[in-house]
């Protein structure tokens, strides 16, 4: 409590941040948030950008402009030279925080996003709060969210990304990738549907004669009739969430985007005969899906990518097994050589047969890599700066 005002809000006063002046903070218990008060008015950019913190750390709100609507994003971290910082896309009935932050507030996750800035992507009118659209509003197609990302880069000044998406948003991720391979450096799809077989259709011949009610079948979309049934605590959780924290006249239309999506037409790279031809991934990619997810039969369908099937797990590994999921990205980034590591001596017992033990170890995950990324990612290993 503010005893200088009654209110629910304290102040909390800091001389700089990045060596600009400021007031102080104001806290919003409401909203878990520290808001910055900046101690002139040009600090704040004409897009609306704000600093705040949350239990992740610091971080900047954006309101961008693209050509197809305002993009909200929250930005954690400051670029590392020339490293992609990591980009995420939420699923629907989600937002970045109901999607993510179980998953970065994870200890071994957070050792990895040291090394890394990360902007969390907001669908449109999916954030915290967010307003209702007009009536008649035209949402985004799920090709023009994917074109709306590059204006996200360009205001950021951003080079590239990793992107980790779920569901809707590693749809929109792979798309990204597929009409801008230069901006991606790799990607982890988790529950990625490569077609156009929209999700409303096959829940609601799975719900026929139980419920026509949104919410209901986008927990559907999420969960196994399995989970539905056994995980009460986590099922109550995210109903919650969907029904009362989401806007449901935006969340319908993210829905109807996302259920009118055409097929992404990734074709396997055959060397010498189709490889600078053929729609693909340039990029490593790696698909992530629980053992119990409704997701696991599309994911599969990407025969020639590789696929991490992750046990006792459904529809939201990276809310149910964080750890499993941030010692896969763990490794997944080691291929791409930003990130060194010892093996874990302490677990194994055997010590390095090694003249320099100063010198750092290096995984390779070549595996999930299309063969045109190989030469690359191993360049980037001989060259890239060890982690400080």
């Amino acid at each position: 409590m503010n005893r200088r005002t009654g209110s629910k809000y304290g102040w909390i006063c800091l001389c700089s941040f990045e060596g600009k002046a400021l007031c102080g903070w104001v806290y919003d218990e409401h909203r878990d948030v520290l808001l910055m008060s900046p101690a002139c008015s040009g600090t704040i950019g004409p897009s609306i950008d704000l600093l705040v913190m949350r239990h992740g750390g610091f971080g900047s709100e954006h309101d961008i402009e693209t050509p197809h609507g305002v993009l909200h994003v929250t930005m954690r971290g400051v670029p590392k030279g020339n490293r992609p910082v990591i980009l995420t896309y939420h699923d629907i009935g989600l937002n970045h925080k109901s999607c993510f932050n179980t998953l970065f507030n994870f200890e071994d996750m957070q050792e990895i996003t040291h090394h890394f800035a990360v902007v969390h992507v907001d669908a449109p009118g999916q954030q915290e709060a967010a307003p209702p659209f007009p009536t008649g509003f035209l949402y985004p197609t799920m090709d023009e969210l994917a074109e709306m990302l590059p204006s996200v880069l360009s205001h950021l000044k951003l080079n590239s990304v990793i992107g980790i998406g779920v569901g809707a948003g590693a749809y929109i991720l792979s798309r990204f990738a597929l009409n801008h391979p230069s901006l991606v450096e790799g990607l982890v799809l988790i529950n990625v549907d490569p077609c156009a077989e929209g999700w409303m259709d096959w829940a609601a011949s799975k719900l026929s004669g139980w419920t026509s009610n949104l919410v209901d079948i986008v927990m559907a979309h999420h969960f196994s009739t399995e989970e539905l049934t056994q995980n009460q605590e986590l099922i109550q959780t995210y109903r919650l969430h969907i029904a009362q924290d989401i806007n449901q006249d935006n969340l319908t239309l993210f829905c109807d985007s996302y259920n009118g999506r055409r097929d992404l037409g990734i074709e396997r790279p055959t060397l010498g005969v189709n490889d600078n031809t053929v729609n693909t991934l340039t990029c490593p990619a790696m698909l992530v899906v629980g053992d119990t997810s409704p997701a696991v039969e599309p994911v599969v369908s990407f025969r020639f990518l590789k696929t991490k099937k992750m046990a006792d797990c459904g529809g939201l590994p990276q809310v149910v097994q964080p750890g499993k999921l941030a010692e896969a990205f763990k490794y997944f980034v080691q291929g791409m050589g930003y990130i060194s590591a010892r093996p874990d001596y302490k677990r194994s017992g055997v010590q390095p047969a090694l003249e320099n033990k100063d010198e750092p170890f290096l995984t390779l995950v070549t595996d999930c890599m299309p063969p045109n990324a190989v030469s690359r990612l191993l360049s980037a290993v001989v060259h890239s700066p060890s982690c400080k």
